[in-house]
């Protein structure tokens, strides 16, 4: 341990680290002895069953090499022995679900403190945490006495995450709220909901590390009304990591790397595990860096704000992904509106995205960029870019007309089947496509492109499938310019058109 404090040994404070006596009111003991001078909580070796753990400022929980920390199971009603009860946090409860709004009843939480780290090659296996709902659709996440996260983190500042492995995490693995001065790295994550959740908190490093999630999000930026205010996530990077849905519980950390099986077909599931922001965006988002990452066996990247809150200043370069599910590029102004009444849409605008490939050989959606009527998305830039999909679309769907559901949940598979085969765009303001490629495995009777509602936007150099026509179809569409497309002529259209197939 690299610290210059004080280290306090939790055996020394009675932990037994057996797997079977519990030990989280000596390694509590421990953490407050070292809070008040300030030091490192040593964890060594051994299988410590725990309740909730409860951090102090200034005090460094270190895991070491063959530590494991196991969440303590409880009973499916509830316990009045088990962890920290979920604190009230009313009225704001209302705008958000039970895992948003309570930290307290989790495995390990800290709450308005600062300079607090935890650390270590050990693991922490949330065995007796809930993970939302169970396979009855019951909200055991609400009994009495019961944990559903691994981590949470509420209003801090200066905390680091760093080295650590955890497994079935619960509905959370890190729910940090209002954090700000945040460095994750290199953390491993096997886990049967969400990965890391970044919710209402500034100047935050995401780095090195590794999520496997297919139930929920791997790495998702929130910015919910859960602190009783819209408070915005920005100054964010989300760099070299590696996020995929694609395998079994357990089978990232263990090296065996065995498939999550296919259990729902079409366009209603898909294995998740993406980087997504949003859903929860009261505060909204802002200067947010996402680069060098992998997605594999899982869905796109997503970029929401559908609760009034902006999206301002992203930028997305260097992305691998594979085996893509659903829509590779996710862009979505919505009106769901969760959050105190009479507030105004927000606003999605200045995105850059460039240097991805994606190889989506079992894809069937395309990526989407939508807004909705009175308030669309704005300028937009997409270059460097490589796209495989599946094909195959037929008639039928290229002739379809999709409902906006503004107020719908902003997923792609809403959506439903869509008449494009690569990008669907609907109200859209000045976007730039340059140096994209596009293919499909096979024959595809929707255009490539479909847009709506779209005004200022450039296409140059992009290629299509060789012999695909119509490649673009265009619903009043205003001031649209095409130039060195391979098998199209240039094309300048300064007024607007009704429809238009190119």
């Amino acid at each position: 341990m690299d610290q210059t404090g004080a280290v306090f040994d939790v055996r020394s404070f009675g932990a037994v680290g057996d797997g079977k006596n519990l030990d989280s009111p000596a390694i509590n003991r421990a953490i407050e002895a070292a809070g008040v001078k300030g030091g490192a909580v040593h964890v060594p070796a051994g299988a410590y069953l725990c309740y909730s753990l409860r951090l102090t400022s200034a005090v460094t929980l270190y895991l070491d090499q063959g530590a494991m920390i196991l969440a303590a199971e409880t009973p499916r009603d509830g316990t009045t022995s088990g962890y920290d009860p979920a604190e009230s946090n009313s009225p704001w409860e209302a705008f958000g679900d039970f895992g948003h709004n309570h930290w307290r009843n989790s495995l390990i939480w800290g709450e308005n403190i600062h300079d607090v780290a935890v650390l270590g090659p050990g693991l922490i296996w949330g065995r007796g945490l809930a993970r939302g709902h169970d396979d009855l659709d019951l909200p055991i996440e609400e009994a009495p006495g019961v944990g559903n996260k691994a981590i949470a983190l509420k209003n801090c500042r200066n905390v680091i995450l760093r080295d650590l492995s955890m497994l079935a995490c619960g509905h959370f693995a890190v729910l940090a709220t209002g954090v700000d001065n945040l460095t994750i790295d290199n953390l491993k994550i096997d886990t049967n909901r969400d990965g890391i959740n970044i919710d209402c908190c500034r100047n935050v490093r995401i780095t090195n590390c590794s999520v496997n999630s297919p139930w929920d999000d791997a790495i998702c930026p929130k910015s919910s009304f859960a602190l009783g205010y819209a408070r915005t996530t920005e100054n964010v990077t989300i760099a070299n990591c590696y996020v995929t849905g694609g395998y079994q519980v357990g089978s990232l950390l263990d090296g065996s790397f065995k498939p999550f099986p296919d259990i729902r077909e079409g366009y209603g599931w898909q294995h998740t595990g993406r980087i997504k922001c949003g859903t929860e965006s009261n505060g909204g988002f802002k200067n947010i860096a996402i680069t060098n990452c992998i997605f594999e066996s899982c869905r796109g990247l997503a970029l929401e704000t559908v609760d009034g809150g902006i999206m301002e200043d992203i930028t997305v370069v260097g992305l691998t992904m594979r085996d893509i599910r659903n829509a590779p590029i996710f862009l979505r102004l919505g009106a769901r509106m969760t959050g105190p009444a009479d507030r105004s849409i927000g606003t999605l605008k200045r995105v850059l995205i460039s240097n991805i490939t994606c190889h989506g050989p079992l894809n069937e959606m395309p990526s989407i960029i939508s807004g909705i009527p009175g308030h669309a998305i704005e300028d937009i830039k997409i270059s460097d870019c490589t796209f495989l999909h599946q094909g195959g679309g037929t008639a039928e769907m290229a002739a379809l007309q999709p409902a906006e559901r503004p107020d719908d949940y902003p997923e792609p598979a809403r959506f439903g089947p869509l008449p494009a085969q690569h990008f669907f765009l609907r109200h859209v303001r000045n976007i730039e496509f340059s140096h994209v490629e596009v293919a499909s495995l096979a024959a595809d009777a929707r255009p490539s492109f479909w847009l709506e509602d779209v005004s200022g936007a450039d296409l140059l150099h992009v290629k299509l499938p060789r012999g695909a026509r119509p490649g673009y179809v265009l619903h009043n569409v205003s001031d649209f310019r095409m130039h060195s497309n391979r098998g199209f002529n240039d094309m300048s259209i300064d007024g607007r058109v009704s429809h238009l197939q190119v």
